[in-house]
């Protein structure tokens, strides 16, 4: 089936293929479940590949990452068509009418002249899409706790600061790092080794807070820390 160019249908053919009778072990075995770590590796290295057309102004690598992203999509599409559930062309309707009804600024006749007005709009129109649905929770645990840690975190704090109560302030965040790492420091000198997991968790949810109040990206940050980190040694 070698070909000079390959379309997007050539490419699910390719997929349905590998996961037919005939076609390769590995592939057929493949769950939804099973694919999670590809889809979160996956994802970590087209971050990666961005970082890296940044660096070297090289789009090679970034295409080809976003190239695996693509295979997971269609991996996952082509399990859940075998499965009875819902097909390519399924996942392609849906996220484009959800793209023209979140942005009715440019479909329809809203107006929206700046980004802010434009992200508003965005989380009323999402949060009547969630109206009804299953497996929608609450809006903290409708948060995923799939997400990173920090990220997790700042979402939790966004939402709550929100939804229903005021968190610490820039001088009150302070106060509790100050508090939080001299706590930390009394318990490594009395050996409350119990403590120290707690105690670290209360210092880094302040952090994550001082993020939030900062409008800094606390997962990029030490990211980028550790890059640093890493080309000090290496």
């Amino acid at each position: 089936m070698e070909k000079k160019t390959y379309t997007m249908d050539d490419f699910t053919h390719i997929i349905e293929k590998l996961r037919s009778e005939n076609g390769c072990p590995w592939d057929k075995e493949q769950t939804h479940e099973s694919l999670k770590p590809c889809m979160r590796e996956e994802a970590a290295e087209v971050l990666a590949a961005i970082r890296i057309l940044d660096k070297t102004g090289n789009p090679e690598n970034l295409r080809e990452e976003l190239g695996d992203v693509l295979l997971q999509v269609v991996m996952h599409s082509q399990i859940a068509k075998e499965e009875g559930l819902f097909t390519l062309e399924d996942v392609v309707q849906e996220v484009s009418e959800k793209m023209v009804r979140r942005h009715p600024h440019v479909f329809g006749t809203v107006q929206a002249d700046n980004s802010s007005q434009v992200l508003k709009n965005w989380e009323e129109i999402k949060k009547a899409e969630k109206q009804g649905k299953e497996w929608v929770k609450t809006p903290l645990k409708d948060i995923p706790p799939e997400l990173p840690a920090l990220v997790r975190a700042v979402k939790t704090l966004k939402k709550t600061d929100k939804l229903y109560e005021k968190q610490p302030d820039l001088a009150e965040t302070f106060t509790s790092i100050k508090e939080q790492t001299e706590s930390l420091e009394n318990a490594l000198q009395q050996e409350k080794e119990p403590y120290l997991k707690q105690a670290v968790g209360e210092l880094l949810w302040s952090i994550a807070n001082l993020s939030r109040l900062l409008s800094v990206d606390a997962e990029q940050a030490l990211v980028d820390k550790t890059e640093d980190f890493l080309e000090k040694y290496e």
